[in-house]
Order: C-alpha cells, then structure tokens, then sequence
C-alpha cells in the first residue's frame, strides 16, 4: 500500500532543465566549444560533477581537480543567478494540485532531487510547506542512480520502501527508485521511461487512482 510520494524536481515538478542547459552551454562557449541540447540529455538526473565530467568529455578537454571544482562553482553561480527569478507560473500543469490531493488522502510528500538548489527553488514557487522532507544534493555522497537519495527519503518519512513511490523523469532516477525497492511512475514520454512501473504524460487531469494501480 502506497504511504508515501517521493518528487524529484526538475521535469517532474518545474522545468529548470533549461536554466542548467543554459549555465552549462555558457560554460562550454567560455571553454571554447558549444554545448547542444541533445548533449544536455545525457545530463538527466545526475550530480553536478558528473554532469561536468560529460561537458568535459564533450569538449575533449581534461583538468585538474581543484579546476574543475572551479567550473562547477561557476556553473552552479550562472544557474542560481538564472534560478531566482523563477515564478510559481512555471510550476509543470497539474503538480501542485496532485501533491494537495496527496496530502488530502494521508499521503506523506517527500523530495528527492540531486540539485543542491532546490530549497531556493521550492521557496520560489511557495512550495515548501508542501513537502514533509526535502533530500537534495546536499544530503547525500551519491548521484542516482544509486538509492541513496530515495531511501534517505524513506527513512526521513518512516516509512519501509515498499510503501513509497517514486515520481521521475529521467532514467537514472527510474533505476534509483527501482533499486531502492520502490515503485516508480515516469513523467514524460513513455518510450523514454519504459523501466517505470507506469508512464504519465503529465499531472495534468491525473488523479490519485494511479496510485492503487502500483499495488
């Protein structure tokens, strides 16, 4: 029986991919390469510094530690300068109104998202008052698709893993919840998250009966 939500954050409840694409082809240009969007996919729900690693790889380019720490920082200033001008109308359709419908029924709501921005970003969109606990890049030693960040959010909620599921947009974290012993629904396009116990386009009209489907 589902007890839990567990969020991650980017493509799941707004849209701040862009923002990281942004930063990070800024960052590329600043190196002396471009950057695309389709580079940027491989980017989905991984750390900062493996994200850095790609972009690196990328520009056949290769530094030291203590530079590439430096590039991140960069990066990372770009984004939050990007990132604080984000308003609750760029909250995904639908998100909102399923986490209140959650909350409703009983529902314990957690966030598990490998940025390390993300109580700057739930402050923007007045969301934070909606989540039990947040887990974010801050909290945990390892990028997804390890289990770590989802099964800190479990034991954060005090609920077993198996009670919990799991909303993701990238494969990574489908893998991580799957790993963690969690359910997981996909949000976005089903060709892509075919390792999901279920796909939605979208929060959009979705109602709570997805979940009895999991049992």
């Amino acid at each position: 029986m589902i007890k839990g939500c567990i969020f991650d954050l980017d493509g799941v409840i707004v849209n701040t991919a862009k923002y990281h694409y942004l930063a990070w082809k800024r960052l590329a240009n600043e190196l002396g390469f471009d950057f695309s969007e389709k580079d940027n996919e491989r980017l989905k729900g991984i750390s900062r510094m493996a994200s850095l690693e790609i972009l690196l790889e990328a520009g056949g380019l290769s530094f030291d530690n203590e530079t590439k720490l430096a590039l991140a920082a960069k990066k990372n200033k770009w984004y939050v300068d990007y990132i604080s001008f984000i308003k609750e109308d760029e909250l995904l359709p639908g998100v909102k109104e399923f986490i209140e419908k959650s909350k409703a029924a009983g529902l314990k709501i957690a966030l598990g998202s490998a940025s390390k921005n993300a109580s700057t970003i739930l402050s923007r969109l007045k969301l934070t008052d909606y989540f039990d606990i947040v887990i974010d890049g801050t909290k945990v030693s390892k990028a997804k698709p390890d289990p770590e960040i989802f099964l800190l959010a479990a034991q954060e909620l005090g609920l077993s893993p198996v009670d919990c599921v799991v909303f993701e947009d990238a494969k990574a974290g489908i893998e991580a919840a799957k790993r963690a012993g969690m359910k997981c629904i996909g949000v976005g396009i089903s060709s892509q998250l075919a390792d999901a116990d279920m796909v939605i386009p979208g929060f959009e009209n979705i109602d709570l009966d997805i979940l009895f489907c999991l049992a």
